[in-house]
């Protein structure tokens, strides 16, 4: 039970740190902030909705992936170890990676799929740590890994239908800080991904 309860808080803040929040509900402000009350709750249900499937589709076929296109899983943790570590070390900078970043919004695309779901919720480093945490351990692994993303959607959710508030509550001074937090975890995550796997590469291939 100790081990379950620590491999959950160790996926539900790695999910917490790529996804970020705090520092999301600035974007989703910025990109549905001149719609209704109501009309943000469709936006923000709808988006963590198709984000919810996207990491829920990766999370169960990671390893079917892997075997289709015959990637190991040492080679992924380190792929993903550097992907995650770039993201977090943008971050530190008060930058949101080019991972984070939205496009400029087009009139007949629905902001809730793109690119609010994809790529700024669902984005790669969220599908990277989905894969990394559920390929670890079979359906245990699997059942944690998408029990602590529905937590962290249901908590996004009402992060970003009180955004407004949470924005003039903490400010833009804030935002930079949280936002320098979770760089410093991601980054911290992404090193240990990538010590993992060269030692799962040294093992497999090594011996």
């Amino acid at each position: 039970m100790h081990a379950i309860i620590n491999q959950a808080l160790t996926v539900f803040l790695g999910f917490f740190a790529i996804m970020n929040p705090v520092a999301n509900t600035a974007v989703f402000i910025g990109l549905a902030g001149e719609e209704t009350q109501a009309g943000q709750k469709q936006i923000a249900r709808k988006a963590l909705i198709i984000s919810f499937f996207v990491v829920l589709a990766f999370a169960v076929l990671g390893k079917g992936i892997f075997h289709l296109f015959g990637i190991t899983l040492p080679a992924f943790k380190i792929t993903g170890g550097v992907l995650i570590f770039a993201i977090g070390y943008h971050m530190l900078g008060g930058e949101r990676s080019k991972m984070h970043k939205t496009g400029e919004r087009e009139s007949d695309i629905d902001i809730a799929v793109s690119p609010l779901a994809v790529p700024i919720l669902a984005g790669p480093g969220t599908i990277a740590t989905a894969i990394n945490f559920s390929a670890a351990g079979g359906w245990m692994a699997i059942s944690i890994t998408i029990a602590m993303f529905a937590l962290l959607c249901l908590i996004t959710f009402f992060f970003f239908i009180s955004g407004q508030r949470i924005v003039d509550l903490i400010g833009n001074s804030g935002l930079n800080i949280i936002t320098r937090l979770m760089g410093l975890i991601l980054a911290v995550i992404g090193i240990q991904m990538l010590i993992e796997g060269i030692a799962g590469a040294i093992h497999t291939f090594g011996g």
